[in-house]
């Protein structure tokens, strides 16, 4: 009896609601009569949603599904992610050079998922069976390597993969082994070590004026923000006493291998971007391609070589390689899962992905695909979170289309840059203290999505007194 049952568990949980509810009536009751279910009961089982990965786009669907399906028992949300917390991905170069500390910043999903009504697993995903519509989970190993969580399957009636993206070094020999990549905090984090580390061991020498190399591949958003989120923390940590490396012999160096830096925004805005960068003390080469990286530094296409003590890999991404192909999901050259309108992937309807890792068209004629930012992340969320409901209904799903709302740059305290697009303005380009208002906003914005106005607004707060007794640059 048991192992009937059993089966037929696995039979209905292999099949979709909306499917079982086609069939006859006396095949549906010859399944269920086994279990003592009935047919009112089992159609008012809870949709299982499956989320893959805790990023911006993820954990904000997860958090919106929690509120209303989750909260009112209409749906059992899961958030699976490979660590414990969250930070804003726009944030890490900020981590990077010591001016944010990421653990003030970060939100804890089990914490959140508690909050928000929905379920967190620890765990990255290893494997795909659309057929039997579950995903599995490889084992949770701690810092001894020994085993803290095992492998396992999670079954699903909805699954979103919300993966994000990873720094693209296009095999490029030693780029691996010699840079540091900007995908995840612990890799900024780091990044900020190796900077101290460089620090402490000039202030102990007996060498003065010593120099600290820096170079930054890819002249995109992260890499100029980098560079001058670096050239601040130079001055500040002169400032601290740890000036045998004074702030104009950190010499950092943004490389490019296309003819200007934000390739993304207007020339206008890559231009006075480039100026403002060579203007505090930063190389900038474009037309520049790196041919391998050694330990020493970088060597060109055209035959430099430019000695670098630390070596940051910034340009271009795709999406991770395990979704190439995933159990027969179409995807592109980039690894990106290849979606419709609806965010649905192509070959199955039960599977969504958001985000980095979607290749989701524009909708505008080009045959472009929907740029990988932060705000399409958020806006996918948005409408998935409203379209899973109507799926739950077995209603139409609307179709996502990108709105642009315009692309702003952080160059440290020495202002922002870029530009706002509006129904009535159109494009308005923004500079200095209102451009620098209008980038932190945007991080509220995403905390406010996660948290509410009011958690918002303490840690605001405390992060405002936090200031007037912490050091201005995190120094361990």
């Amino acid at each position: 009896m048991k192992e009937h049952q059993e089966t037929v568990q696995t039979r209905l949980a292999s099949l979709p609601r909306e499917i079982v509810r086609a069939m006859p009536a006396q095949r549906i009751l010859a399944w269920l009569s086994p279990l003592g279910t009935t047919t009112e009961e089992y159609f008012c089982m809870s949709h299982r949603i499956v989320i893959v990965g805790g990023g911006a786009g993820g954990l904000e669907l997860a958090t919106r599904l929690g509120r209303t399906l989750g909260k009112h028992g209409k749906a059992e949300i899961t958030l699976v992610d490979a660590q414990l917390t969250h930070i804003w991905k726009p944030l890490l170069h900020e981590v990077a050079a010591g001016s944010l500390n990421a653990a003030e910043n970060e939100i804890n999903f089990v914490a959140q998922a508690n909050w928000n009504h929905f379920q967190f697993q620890i765990g990255r995903l290893s494997g795909l069976d659309r057929a039997n519509r579950s995903i599995q989970l490889s084992a949770t190993l701690d810092e001894q390597g020994m085993e803290l969580v095992p492998a396992r399957s999670l079954p699903y009636d909805t699954l979103v993969i919300a993966v994000g993206s990873v720094t693209n070094d296009f095999n490029t020999p030693g780029a691996n082994e010699h840079c540091v990549f900007l995908d995840a905090p612990e890799q900024a984090a780091r990044l900020h070590r190796q900077l101290l580390s460089q620090y402490l061991r000039a202030h102990a020498g007996s060498s003065e004026n010593a120099e600290l190399g820096v170079a930054i591949i890819g002249a995109g958003a992260t890499g100029v923000e980098l560079a001058a989120e670096l050239n601040y923390a130079a001055r500040e940590l002169a400032a601290y006493g740890l000036d045998t490396i004074r702030p104009e012999n950190m010499k950092i160096c943004v490389l490019d291998a296309g003819p200007r830096v934000l390739p993304g925004l207007p020339e206008r805005i890559g231009r006075d971007v480039h100026q403002t960068l060579e203007h505090i003390g930063v190389q900038v080469m474009t037309g520049t391609a790196v041919s391998s990286v050694t330990a020493e530094g970088l060597e060109t296409v055209d035959g430099r070589f430019i000695p670098a003590t630390l070596k940051v890999w910034a340009a271009g991404i795709r999406a991770p390689l395990f979704l190439k192909d995933l159990d027969g999901l179409e995807s592109n050259r980039m690894n990106q899962l290849v979606v419709k309108p609806t965010l649905q992937t192509t070959r199955d309807d039960n599977v969504f992905a958001l985000g980095d890792c979607a290749a989701c068209p524009l909708g505008d004629g080009s045959h472009k695909n929907v740029p990988p930012r932060a705000q399409a992340a958020h806006q996918q969320a948005s409408l998935l979170a409203r379209s899973i409901r109507l799926r739950i209904e077995n209603k139409t799903l609307p179709e996502y289309r990108y709105q642009d709302y315009g692309s702003l740059v952080s160059l440290s305290r020495f202002g922002a840059v870029g530009y706002l697009m509006g129904n009535l303005l159109g494009r308005v380009r923004v500079e200095g203290w209102l451009a620098r208002i209008f980038y932190i906003s945007l991080y509220r914005m995403h905390q406010i999505a996660l948290v509410g106005f009011f958690r918002t607004g303490l840690l605001m707060l405390s992060q405002r007194i936090g200031r007037k007794t912490a050091p201005r640059l995190k120094l361990h």
